[in-house]
């Protein structure tokens, strides 16, 4: 993505027990191959999408005539080409990059949000804490300038001086922070501070999204076309990521230990993995999930994000979201 990337409650009609796990007409019957699909992730293999791992480990989309490939991301793999020209029916995105897509011309919708907050967070030491924007006057951050437009908008939400900040130009790492080269750095919730606590060392995390930075992550994208010829597979293969994601809350540790024995030259840690899991439960999961199901988005957070996307540069209308896949899946 841009950065180069609760409590336990139970599930309601949407939860694994109630949903229905064939798409019509793709239940395969005695002698008939299951349909070839893929989901496109957006990064590299690990816990992040813990979820689709057990939805494949555990049969849920075999079961329901699909055989998903998992296409692995990375810095050389974006993810809206493959969706475009329909080597993946689904792709993992985030409604910023999908977002200049569309002005390019692409026909995407937005049919999920797995993250129902952006991971962005400000990430500074306990004797130094940035815990608000209006903190980060007077500091130095260190960065990817490629992210410049990311902490503008931050600012820009919270009436904060952009330029009393000075810009430290970092590679993805804590180090500049712990040797006090700056005073904070911009990252995922889910990766530099994960790796300082690994460290045994203590940060404080303000989370962007607390503070009006609106941009959905983790979203699943599929064409317009797509939606209107091929909407048996897409409910398909939905349904057995909420499955999937709602396997991963139940046990955050199983989910952490299926990543590693999936992946066993991915170099993955497990402890790395488990906290990493954990720590992605509060940003996956809210009272909207628990009342409506998992991928779910309010329309408040539409217009949320609409302008937030504005200060960066993208112009996208509420149509960009399409609920419709979600509503069969979770009808059930």
């Amino acid at each position: 993505m841009l950065a180069s990337r609760l409590t336990r409650r139970g599930f309601m009609a949407s939860g694994a027990a109630g949903l229905v796990l064939g798409g019509a007409g793709l239940r395969p019957g005695p002698g008939h191959a299951a349909t070839p699909v893929a989901l496109q992730l957006s990064w590299l293999h690990s816990v992040q999408f813990a979820g689709s791992y057990l939805a494949r480990e555990k049969g849920w989309w075999s079961q329901a005539g699909l055989d998903v490939s998992l296409l692995q991301g990375g810095p050389n793999a974006p993810v809206e080409p493959p969706v475009v020209s329909g080597t993946a029916l689904v792709g993992i995105s985030a409604a910023d990059y999908t977002a200049a897509a569309v002005a390019q011309g692409a026909r995407f919708r937005i049919i999920g949000v797995a993250m129902q907050k952006n991971p962005f967070v400000i990430a500074s030491l306990p004797a130094n804490p940035v815990a608000a924007p209006a903190d980060l006057e007077g500091k130095r951050i260190g960065m990817a300038l490629a992210n410049t437009p990311v902490l503008q908008a931050l600012c820009s939400l919270n009436d904060v001086d952009f330029d009393a900040i000075r810009i430290v130009p970092t590679q993805y790492s804590a180090q500049p922070l712990i040797a006090g080269e700056v005073d904070c750095l911009l990252c995922w919730e889910t990766d530099l501070p994960v790796a300082m606590a690994m460290n045994g060392i203590e940060s404080r995390t303000m989370l962007m999204a607390d503070h009006g930075y609106a941009v959905h992550s983790q979203t699943y994208i599929a064409t317009r076309d797509s939606l209107a010829e091929r909407r048996a597979e897409l409910v398909a293969l939905m349904r057995g990521e909420v499955m999937g994601w709602q396997a991963y809350r139940d046990d955050t540790d199983a989910a952490a230990e299926l990543t590693v024995r999936m992946f066993p030259d991915a170099g993955l840690d497990l402890p790395t993995q488990k906290l990493q899991a954990r720590r992605q439960v509060p940003l996956m999961f809210s009272d909207l999930t628990d009342a409506k199901g998992f991928g779910w988005w309010s329309d408040d957070s539409v217009e949320a994000n609409i302008r937030t996307l504005a200060l960066l540069d993208r112009t996208v209308t509420p149509d960009l979201w399409d609920r419709s896949i979600l509503e069969e899946v979770h009808a059930g």
